[in-house]
């Protein structure tokens, strides 16, 4: 005998939890189905965790700058078996929390790994139980949120083997940190554990198929963290094409090719940052002739696939494969299966790589503006000539916007510096109201306030800037 619910979700991360509290808000009866922990990838061993591991390295790297503030203390060192045990707790805190809101939205969990099987109207959820046995779902409709992988490349030697060689999750985990590293993909996971152990004095080489890191970004922004990092002693390898990863007696070596020669690096430990992969397999999907592009799930505007009462959401199904994207893809997808008419996603997504330097943006890049045939008209402004940047010492970085001049739009923004992952949101909400130029550079920011550069980089855009 199956047990019928309005709606089943099977994933529990950020899009799949936030799908099920928001169909519980509106009154449907909701199961989540999760085979591992709630909370999913990103807040278990992805988002998370990582930024607490991000914050320890940066809180420990900055000690060794006290001098710098007029500050002394005797004896800087970390304990690194601490540093990842509060990660953990980070994690687990917040996991705690996710089964609490679904216990306050009358979520039910099951926990276990489902299957697919075709039935009217929607697919039947076959849920092989973690205590044991199975249990059958039913509903008029299901979502996967089934999230996503860390790619990995087996015929070049970039795939995980728990000791030396690392994806995301085992880099969170390792019994000791490693002296030297090296990290293949420059992409914003890439460049966030490169961050992390380089400020717990590691040396790291980052290598970039590509010929720019964090290649999603602006080209300006790209080039001013490249010279950041550096900065900082990272070392890089771009138009690197990795030809093979092999262990050596102490550790690893990596062969690769760049400007037409071929090179070897040797390090204790390898990173393996190139992508992900969609987590379709083992659910059925092939049977019910669910469309499938290059390991992702297809869907239209509404998250609907091909098959009736069939959703997906987040990294599951195309880019960007961001958690705050998955969460929105989840509400809309909830209030489309409710009856709410236009509810998929039509504002900026902004992107953020908690690197030291931040990273962060939304909106087209100056190049890709220039692409579509827009009166571009870009403005920048420095955080070195930023009140409250000079007195932080965070002055590394700019902040840069682009505007379509033809209509005063704000198509684009880019950030590098101290903590503008905090700030990117205020960009991404301009372009979501739909701001001109006019209604940004009448907007009082506060001041002393990094911000304030947010309100330059506007003002420069327009030949108004007032402090350089």
């Amino acid at each position: 005998m199956a047990d019928a619910f309005d709606l089943v979700v099977i994933g529990s991360g950020p899009g799949g939890y936030v799908a099920a509290i928001r169909a519980g808000q509106l009154g449907l009866k909701t199961a989540i189905v999760e085979r591992e922990a709630l909370g999913g990838v990103c807040l278990n061993w992805g988002c998370i965790p990582t930024k607490a591991l991000l914050k320890s390295g940066e809180v420990y790297e900055q000690l060794g700058h006290l001098g710098d503030y007029g500050l002394a203390a005797e004896g800087r060192s970390y304990d690194f078996a601490k540093v990842v045990e509060r990660s953990r707790k980070v994690a687990k805190q917040l996991s705690a929390g996710v089964a609490f809101l679904m216990k306050k939205n009358k979520i039910e969990v099951v926990d276990g790994t489902a299957r697919l099987q075709a039935a009217t109207p929607a697919p039947r959820v076959v849920v092989e139980l973690k205590a044991g046995g199975a249990r059958t779902l039913t509903a008029r409709s299901v979502i996967l949120a089934t999230g996503a992988r860390a790619r990995v490349i087996p015929a070049v030697g970039l795939a995980a083997d728990g000791d030396r060689v690392w994806t995301y999750r085992e880099a969170m985990v390792p019994r000791a940190a490693p002296q030297s590293l090296l990290v293949v993909g420059s992409g914003a996971i890439g460049i966030e554990f490169a961050s992390f152990y380089r400020a717990l004095g590691a040396e790291v080489t980052v290598l970039e198929a590509l010929p720019r890191i964090l290649p999603v970004e602006d080209e300006e922004i790209s080039a001013a963290a490249h010279k950041a990092f550096e900065k900082r002693g990272l070392k890089f390898h771009v138009g690197a094409k990795v030809t093979g990863l092999t262990k050596t007696r102490t550790g690893v070596a990596i062969t690769f090719e760049a400007d037409g020669k071929a090179e070897t690096l040797e390090a204790e430990r390898a990173i393996v940052a190139v992508g992900i992969d969609g987590n379709v397999e083992g659910l059925g999907l092939e049977d019910l002739g669910v469309k499938i592009d290059r390991g992702h799930v297809v869907v239209d505007s509404d998250g609907a696939t091909n098959v009736a009462g069939l959703y997906a959401i987040g990294d599951v199904v195309g880019p960007p494969w961001l958690a705050h994207k998955a969460s929105h893809e989840g509400v809309a997808c909830v209030e489309h299966i409710a009856g709410f008419a236009g509810a998929h996603i039509a504002a900026p997504i902004p992107g953020c790589t908690y690197s030291t330097p931040q990273v962060a943006s939304v909106g087209l890049t100056e190049a890709q503006a220039k692409e579509k045939g827009l009166q571009v008209k870009v403005g920048r402004f420095p955080f070195r000539a930023n009140g409250k940047a000079i007195a932080a010492g965070e002055t590394e970085g700019l902040v840069k916007t682009v505007f379509d001049g033809a209509t005063g739009a704000l198509v684009g923004a880019h950030m590098i510096g101290g903590e503008v992952t905090e700030m990117i949101q205020g960009f991404a909400l301009a372009m979501t109201l739909e701001a001109t130029e006019q209604e940004i550079m009448a907007t009082v920011f506060p001041h002393p306030t990094m911000s304030e550069a947010m309100h330059e980089a506007a003002l420069d855009a327009f030949g108004r800037v007032l402090h350089i």
